[in-house]
C-alpha cells in the first residue's frame, strides 16, 4: 500500500462510494469506503494518514460533526466536503474548519482528483498556507466594493436573485459582477472562489 495515497470514502449512499473508488484505484489511489461517520471513526486512529472525501448530509453523523471528531482527537486527514445543492453555507463552515475543498454535486471526475491532488500537498507542506494567504489577499485588494459585497453573499450561499435583491441591483448586474470576481480571484469554480476568500480572511455574515 503507498502510505502518502490513501483516500478514505466516507458516504452513506452505495453508488457513490463504488464510483469514487472505481475512479481512484484507477489512478493509483488506495481508497476505503465507508457506510457512515462512526464507522470511519471507530478505524480512523489505526489508518495511515490521508484525504478523507465526505458526504455533508448522513444520518447519524454529518460530515461537519465528524470533521469536528478529527480535528478534537488531532488525527492526520486533509478533508474534502461533497455536498448537494444548497448547501454551500455549509460547506463554508467546513473549509473555516481547516476542509481543503467542497464539491457539489454531481461532479466530474477532474474535480476530485484536482482537489485531491490539493489535499496531498497540504499533507506534505502544511507551512505553505500563509504564503496562499498573502496570495489571496493581493486578489481580494483588487475588488471594488460592490464586488466585494457580492463576494460575501456568495459565501453566504446566496443565489444571485437574493444578492440583487439585498444590494437593490439587477440579477443581471450581480451576474457581471460575480463573473468579474471569478476573474479577479482566479478562481474556475465557486468552491475554488470561497477557498480563495476564506484563506484572505473573509468571513461571511450571517443574513
Amino acid at each position: 500500500m503507498r502510505r502518502d495515497r490513501c483516500v478514505y470514502i466516507v458516504d452513506d449512499d452505495e453508488a457513490v462510494r463504488d464510483s469514487l473508488s472505481a475512479l481512484l484505484e484507477a489512478k493509483a489511489y488506495t481508497a476505503r469506503s465507508f457506510a457512515s461517520a462512526p464507522d470511519f471513526l471507530d478505524a480512523a486512529a489505526s489508518l495511515d494518514p490521508g484525504c478523507v472525501i465526505v458526504d455533508i448530509r448522513m444520518p447519524e453523523m454529518d460530515g461537519l460533526e465528524l470533521q469536528q471528531h478529527l480535528v478534537d482527537r488531532a488525527l492526520p486527514f486533509q478533508l474534502i466536503v461533497i455536498t448537494g445543492h444548497g448547501d454551500v453555507p455549509l460547506a463554508v463552515r467546513a473549509m473555516k474548519a481547516g476542509a481543503v475543498d467542497f464539491i457539489e454535486k454531481p461532479f466530474a471526475s477532474e474535480t476530485i482528483l484536482d482537489s485531491l491532488a490539493a489535499a496531498f500537498s497540504r499533507l506534505a507542506a502544511p507551512g505553505e498556507t500563509d504564503a496562499a494567504a498573502v496570495a489571496a489577499q493581493s486578489k481580494l485588494a483588487l475588488l471594488s466594493p460592490r464586488e466585494r459585497e457580492v463576494l460575501e453573499g456568495l459565501l453566504a450561499g446566496l443565489p444571485n436573485k437574493s444578492i440583487a435583491y439585498d444590494l437593490a441591483i439587477s440579477p443581471r448586474t450581480v451576474e457581471i459582477h460575480r463573473a468579474r470576481v471569478m476573474d479577479k480571484m482566479g478562481a474556475r469554480s465557486l468552491s475554488e472562489l470561497v477557498r480563495l476568500a476564506l484563506s484572505a480572511g473573509v468571513r461571511p455574515s450571517s443574513r
